[in-house]
């Protein structure tokens, strides 16, 4: 299998997160990076001495969509037709990384094609 070095990086989580390792370098010569921060499943690890997950992007996400529907319906509508436009349409935005992480950790899995 080909490794797209564009896309990937590495990451250490634990005690020894910041120390110096040895380069893994491919057979066409390229190395594979460091990352103190990457992205995975909707939601940013970080590199630290505990596993951190920052939720920040998702958070924004959301906010975007939330906002994308008051601007376009504003007061017009009642309470219960934005909130359940914000549940169908924004929610998932906010979710998706968290949920996806819980299933996998729930069904001691990680591959979310399996559950």
């Amino acid at each position: 299998m080909a490794i797209n070095y564009t896309k990937s990086n590495r990451l250490r989580v634990g005690a020894r997160f910041d120390a110096k390792c040895t380069e893994i370098v491919g057979l066409s010569g390229r190395v594979l990076c460091w990352s103190s921060e990457m992205r995975f499943t909707g939601v940013n690890i970080v590199a630290s001495r505990q596993f951190i997950v920052f939720i920040g992007n998702a958070k924004r996400s959301f906010y975007r969509a939330a906002n994308g529907i008051f601007g376009k319906i504003g007061r017009i509508a009642s309470e219960e037709v934005i909130l359940q436009l914000i549940k169908s349409k924004c929610i998932f935005a906010l979710l998706y990384g968290l949920v996806n992480r819980f299933c996998m950790k729930l069904f001691n899995t990680s591959d979310m094609n399996r559950l």
